[in-house]
């Protein structure tokens, strides 16, 4: 630790997020996505780099400048790679030779193009593009588009807007398909309906969609797994609206189909992914992993990575089984299956693997691995005997420079006997002896969870002398189905008890707390449970709610998701008035006493920048201590992944907050 500084805010502008590995066809080749901050135009650029597997060589950049270059995909016989980039002004799909060159533009759309999908011959990309009413593939990017008046929107839906993308333009998202050789586009799919391109059989016959083909989707929140079939122009639905299903997989010999999804049996959220399998022959469907009680997928969540793809189920050349990773206890691990449904765990330990590659035989894999006290950097899996091999190391230079502090897991039992587990990180410069504040923070969700991964937010604060606290009470993912639908119909309840009953085993457990200096915070659902728990107790002396929830009446109407889930997640309707204002922390204001500052992203759709206005109103009615901050052109998740200035102008809000009302005068200096 010797000449280490602390770590700061700005370092969001070394920190560097590498994502997206891609094996080559060979599995001797990997392609993967850095992103960085480019403080000039405060904004991000993303290139795509190239290494190999086996030989310990230094990555090289593949794509150079300050654009946003990413999704690098390899043509079957790895000659080609496909790749988007928005150097021509949006997203386009772009190739290049991958013994290098010059890359050459594909599409021309003004409305951009994503996610590339090669068909097995090698001779045609599918993607995806937005379409509306009077618009074709044939308009071409350099057209000038007509001027935007101001005119009124007219809205007869509920699904009108969405967090993150604004109110609905009219646009659905369809499927076409491109010959490399002509550049001919082919629209494949039509109508008010969206599509997301999954993948192409291993014929070359058919593409693999999701989509919810309800005649109504406003009343509609199923997705299935489609076939289309590209001579025929049909569908065949897989899934016949079971449930909420998003990734396909063809095994190679192209007889069947993995699936991940669910049946929605404790709605959408809160129930756990399975994995289904497809007979193709047999036309029959048919869950895996049934009696699993753990969820497929990474429900995890960092700070500092950008554009994190989920690597679904990777088949082995044999055709019988499959590789993919699952949340477990805080950690997101890669698991091995087969077609009878046997499943062995990989890669074990605590860590947040966040991306996952294969190419050539599958006894080796290329993931991408996180922890509390690790940024990320990606690694060489033996899938034999579970040994991991760094083969990047983007944010070295970062963490030879300062002190990172560790987490250390926690396990207790709360006051109705239910197993609890969090992490406690102690501040690096804490003295023996040394009393210090703590921070309580609070996932949002409530179906995610804090899991064994860096979280820049945690760390910023442990170097500025506190203890952080963070666990996952009832209704976080990772525990079990029981646990994770334990909070449906009961926020506020027993997930608020967890909080405190994982804040009195820290102050027992570790003597280094200061017990009259607790402060709590958390974003969306953690902003809600922050507004609640000041209102319930004042143990608290300072807090801080980000994108929170104050009023579960208004939030009904006003969230782009409000009415659906109240209804399945309060399990309540807007006849029942009292109930939601019963849950809702803005009917507690007048008790409370706790300083709360509040920061909410101003184009936040999700929990809407007038939950904070109401609860700010009744607070200062009151001549109580409360700060409201509006962050500008910022959404429901600005503080991972809005403009830089303002995440670490966040970062700053935060620990001065909690500097002013936890730290004593010497502290602060």
């Amino acid at each position: 630790m010797l000449g280490k500084r602390k770590v700061q805010a700005e370092d969001l502008y070394k920190l560097k997020s590498i994502v997206d590995p891609q094996v080559a066809p060979d599995g001797k080749q990997c392609l993967f996505v850095v992103t960085e901050i480019y403080p000039d135009k405060d904004t991000y650029r993303s290139n795509i780099y190239w290494t190999t597997i086996g030989q310990m060589i230094e990555p090289l950049p593949w794509t150079f400048g300050d654009n946003r270059n990413f999704s690098p995909r390899w043509s079957p016989d790895g000659q080609s790679v496909c790749f988007i980039s928005d150097r021509s002004g949006t997203n386009q799909l772009f190739i290049i030779n991958s013994n290098g060159g010059e890359a050459r533009q594909l599409t021309f759309h003004p409305n951009g193009a994503g996610n590339p999908v090669w068909s097995p011959d090698g001779t045609r990309i599918a993607f995806q593009i937005a379409l509306g009413q009077g618009e074709s593939l044939q308009e071409r990017e350099d057209r000038k588009r007509k001027q935007m008046r101001s005119v009124p929107i007219e809205v007869d839906r509920m699904k009108y807007k969405l967090d993150g993308t604004g109110l609905w333009e009219g646009r659905y998202t369809h499927i076409a398909v491109l010959e490399i050789a002509s550049g001919d586009i082919v629209q494949m799919t039509n109508g008010k309906h969206d599509y997301q391109l999954l993948g192409w059989s291993p014929n070359g016959q058919h593409l693999t969609i999701a989509a919810d083909l309800s005649d109504d989707p406003d009343f509609s929140f199923i997705q299935d797994i489609l076939l289309y079939h590209l001579e025929t122009k049909t569908f065949t639905n897989l899934t016949r609206r079971r449930g909420i299903f998003s990734s396909a997989a063809w095994s190679p010999d192209g007889k069947k189909i993995t699936i991940i999804g669910h049946e929605k049996e404790y709605e959408e959220y809160a129930t756990f992914n399975k994995i289904w399998m497809y007979e193709v022959a047999e036309k029959k469907l048919a869950c895996l992993t049934a009696d699993w009680d753990i969820t497929v997928g990474d429900s995890g969540f960092g700070d500092i990575q950008q554009g994190v793809v989920k690597p679904g189920i990777l088949w082995c050349e044999d055709s019988r089984s499959f590789y993919f990773t699952a949340t477990n206890r805080g950690s997101v691990l890669v698991y091995r299956g087969t077609v009878e449904g046997h499943i062995d765990p990989v890669l074990s330990g605590r860590q947040h693997v966040y991306g996952l590659s294969m190419g050539g035989k599958s006894d080796r894999a290329v993931v991408a691995v996180s922890k509390p006290a690790f940024p990320g950097e990606l690694f060489v899996l033996d899938t034999g005997t579970g040994k991991l091999e760094q083969i990047t190391r983007m944010n070295e230079t970062f963490m030879e420079q300062v002190e990172l502090a560790d987490a250390e897991p926690i396990q207790f039992s709360s006051r109705d006997g239910w197993e609890l587990n969090g992490w406690i990180m102690k501040p690096a410069a804490c003295q023996e002896g040394q009393k210090v504040p703590l921070i309580v923070e609070i996932h949002g969700g409530p179906h995610l969870l804090f899991s064994d991964t860096y979280l820049h937010q945690f760390q910023t604060l442990a170097s500025k002398g506190y203890a952080v606290l963070y666990m996952n009470p009832r209704g976080s993912i990772g525990y079990g189905q029981q646990f994770a639908d334990a909070v449906r119909g009961d926020y506020g309840g027993k997930d608020y008890e967890d909080i405190l009953d994982a804040v009195d085993y820290a102050l027992d457990r570790y003597n280094f707390i200061d017990p009259a200096r607790l402060g709590v915070t958390g974003d969306s659902y953690g902003g809600y449970m922050t507004n609640w728990a000041i209102g319930h107790t004042n143990r608290f002396k300072a807090a801080v709610a980000v994108g929170s929830i104050s009023n579960w009446i208004s939030e009904y109407g006003v969230s782009d998701l409000g009415y659906y889930l109240i209804e399945t997640h309060m399990k309540a309707s807007l006849q029942d008035v009292e109930l939601l204002w019963e849950k809702s922390p803005l009917a507690y204001a007048d008790r409370i006493e706790t300083p709360l500052l509040i920061l909410h992203g101003e184009h936040d759709l999700r929990c809407t920048i007038e939950q904070a206005e109401q609860m700010f109103i009744a607070l200062k009615r009151q001549r109580k201590t409360v700060k409201l901050v509006r962050f500008p052109e910022s959404d429901h998740y600005y503080p991972e992944h809005g403009r830089p200035s303002l995440r670490i102008k966040h970062l700053h809000y935060i620990s001065g907050w909690f500097d002013q009302y936890l730290k004593t005068a010497s502290e602060q200096i």
